[in-house]
């Protein structure tokens, strides 16, 4: 690789003498979004959109020397331009583009083609070379709209009045984005776990709209939530914390609840495949769009896409080792 090698501490621009989401700490780190993979603490100066800032000092602490950028605007940094552009993954997700004299490369961390009211639209971005993820990069995975998928777990909680309705999802991002979509169906109160909570307050503060939330620590220990809705994080599962929950009805939002067996295997009575990453289409369509020639591939199904772009598109792909995790952060 050229303008982008891999380091011990992750992805490394040496022209702009900056890393991208290093996973150890480093003098100058560029944060694609605030997901616990790609946002980790101990670097000395944070450079990411302005709208991260909040949900990057709530995850890394209020002391962190955090610069804010809006996305489309050009920083300097060593030889080279650098500017965010949107991802569409989570709220602040951005894509970094890199320019060094007649190179131009877009990393770009997680991102979605699909509408979220909660985030800013993807934005294809030209470039040289393109480093794309693959968390769901085979043909199977292909999304319905947040909108149906939503309408889906709405009619799932509203069919049990006589049971709590438990719906787990990732607390940044995943969550926000239930509570966004659910306003098209109801405006009904949600409860939603302690994790969930505060950022879901970081969301309002930006103005993002949701249905009203409680903390479910607001209310007494014998309250029932009959015929309520309960968001939680995944590892409050089977926990201690789900005991104030009586024959609660269960079900998971993600991604990987669209493949058959998988509800199962995590024992969940229901499954909605909900993500907010690019499905296969995405990928490609994103790819293609890119206009890029050289494409790495990262984290997921790295080798199904690199070999499918090679052999369907001529393309110079190849897979990228990293150190991110794609759909899993609590």
């Amino acid at each position: 690789m050229a303008l982008i090698n891999v380091l011990p501490e992750g992805l490394y621009c040496e022209p702009g003498g900056f890393f991208i989401d290093p996973w150890r700490g480093v003098d100058t780190a560029l944060i694609t979004h605030a997901h616990s993979d790609h946002a980790r603490s101990g670097s000395s100066h944070y450079i990411a959109t302005e709208k991260s800032k909040d949900v990057l000092r709530h995850r890394l602490g209020n002391t962190i020397n955090f610069q804010g950028v809006e996305y489309g605007e050009k920083l300097k940094l060593g030889n080279t331009w650098v500017s965010f552009h949107a991802a569409g993954h989570v709220l602040g997700s951005a894509q970094i583009r890199i320019e060094h004299r007649d190179q131009v490369w877009v990393i770009s961390g997680d991102y979605k083609r699909c509408e979220d009211p909660t985030c800013a639209p993807f934005e294809v971005v030209p470039c040289d070379t393109f480093i794309t993820e693959a968390t769901f990069g085979l043909p199977i995975y292909r999304w319905d709209t947040g909108e149906a998928t939503t309408r889906r777990i709405y009619q799932w909680w509203r069919d049990e009045l006589e049971r709590p309705s438990l719906l787990f999802c990732y607390a940044f991002g995943k969550a926000q984005r239930v509570l966004s979509e659910l306003c098209q169906f109801t405006d009904q109160l949600v409860y939603v776990h302690g994790a969930i909570h505060v950022l879901t307050e970081i969301y309002r503060q930006l103005g993002v709209k949701m249905v009203d939330t409680l903390p479910i620590s607001d209310r007494p220990r014998n309250h029932q939530f009959k015929g309520d809705l309960i968001l939680a994080p995944p590892a409050a599962y089977r926990s201690a914390w789900m005991k104030r929950f009586p024959h609660p009805q269960t079900a998971f939002a993600s991604g990987w609840m669209s493949v058959r067996g998988a509800r199962r295997r995590r024992g969940y009575e229901r499954g909605f495949g909900l993500s907010d990453h690019a499905d296969w289409r995405g990928l490609i369509q994103t790819v293609r769009q890119t206009q890029a020639q050289t494409i790495y591939v990262t984290h997921g199904q790295t080798e199904v896409l690199a070999r499918y772009l090679n052999e369907t598109y001529g393309l110079n792909a190849l897979p990228l080792k990293t150190l991110f995790e794609g759909e899993g952060d609590l």
